[in-house]
């Protein structure tokens, strides 16, 4: 125990020591005097921790244990986990038998994963994160002293990953986890579109090659300034404007159908920016639907009330609930749909496809595309789609 009275301490000097509390003296003459601390002075100076500069050599425990019970990434790696397991044959056929091993491809898409999760504008930043951020090494699979691969392994491995259609297959074991947990509506439908911008500036748009077409694109044969121009950096793009009000930009579209339930995505498409497109683009999509759901209502707005659209619907045995046209243009549904209760509820749930176009543009940050081209946009919308799909079966579904 410690006296509550005064210490004496022992002073050094030039050329020994005194303790003046008695029993030493004499041994120095060159001793300074004793400086007496109270016991409340020398307690408040041994509360601050010494700092440590050496280097620990070894660490015990797992990056697992760092990581909180309660953190929300550990649901998702869990349901990941068991969906890329299931892609473990497709795996296979990409990779082969003999050569040096590569980046395990289930680590390569966990990371994509962590990239559109957590707002990561590049892949050679993603890497660097990788790099020191423990959360994000347990996620992906990576120990403590394991070296992360080059940013340019995403480059090398990405046509591997395109050719064996990592992410549709992804996709479509997400969807398919999601109706096992009854979170689907297998009725139920919206469509829609938006626009994301191209990796191209307005002045590579310039005239093709060769003498123009006969022919144009536009309304009765019209040329347009799509058949004469392209982009010398992104061929696929098109100059493109949203509204009158709004400029023209170099752009893609993609299209989403996603379900009135919980708003889960379930199909995806990525076309040139045009209404026929994008009509074109969800009579096709519903085709692909029919093939595991039986749609019965698809929730659209007024871009698709047209007549294309609404026969290859009924044509599918599919009732298009879209709003009617306030000028005198004819209604090309029953007019008795409007006033039916599952009209009002189908255009209400219809606003629920937003929700995730302002996730892509924002957390996902596809408001601006990273790759050129219909097909690597295409992948990336599918796989967003995946990584939005995967935070909200977790959240709609308990803990264990």
């Amino acid at each position: 125990m410690v006296n509550l009275g005064l210490l004496c301490v022992w002073t050094l000097g030039c050329d020994g020591e005194r303790w003046r509390g008695g029993g030493w003296g004499g041994l120095s003459e060159g001793a300074e005097k004793v400086t007496s601390i109270s016991v409340l002075d020398l307690l408040e100076e041994g509360m601050r921790g010494d700092e440590i500069l050496q280097e620990e050599l070894f660490s015990y425990g797992g990056l697992s244990q760092r990581i909180p019970q309660a953190h929300p990434l550990r649901r998702v790696r869990l349901l990941a986990d068991e969906l890329i397991l299931s892609l473990e044959s497709r795996f296979e056929q990409m990779y082969s038998r003999m050569g040096r091993p590569s980046v395990p491809p289930e680590q390569l898409l966990r990371a994509l994963l962590l990239q559109m999760l957590y707002t990561i504008r590049s892949e050679r930043m993603l890497v660097e994160q990788i790099e020191y951020n423990l959360l994000f090494r347990w996620f992906v699979g990576l120990g403590m002293d394991e070296r992360v691969w080059d940013a340019t392994s995403f480059t090398k491995n990405r046509d591997r990953l395109l050719a064996g259609e990592v992410a549709q297959e992804f996709f479509a074991a997400v969807v398919t986890a999601a109706r096992r947990l009854r979170l689907l509506s297998d009725e139920r439908f919206t469509v829609d579109g938006t626009l994301i911008e191209a990796w191209a500036s307005e002045k590579s748009y310039q005239p093709k090659p060769g003498p123009p077409p006969s022919r144009g694109s536009g309304s009765k044969g019209e040329l347009l300034k799509s058949d004469t121009h392209e982009s010398t950096t992104d061929p696929d793009a098109r100059l493109y404007r949203k509204s009158m009000r709004a400029g023209f930009r170099l752009q893609h579209m993609a299209h989403v159908v996603s379900e009135n339930e919980h708003g889960l995505v379930v199909a995806t498409e990525v076309t040139t920016c045009s209404p026929l497109q994008e009509r074109a683009a969800a009579i096709q999509m519903f085709r692909r639907l029919k093939q595991a759901m039986k749609p019965r209502i698809v929730a659209a707005d007024k871009g698709y009330h047209e007549r294309d659209f609404v026969d290859g619907m009924q044509a599918m045995g599919i009732d298009p609930h879209v709003p009617r046209y306030k000028c005198r243009r004819p209604c090309l549904v029953d007019p008795a749909l409007y006033d039916r209760p599952d009209y009002v509820e189908s255009q209400k749930k219809r606003k629920w496809v937003e929700r995730f176009f302002a996730w892509l543009k924002t957390t996902a940050n596809l408001r601006r595309t990273r790759h050129k081209g219909h097909r690597k946009l295409g992948w990336n919308l599918t796989l967003a789609a995946a990584a939005y799909n995967l935070v909200r079966i977790v959240n709609l579904t308990p803990a264990h």
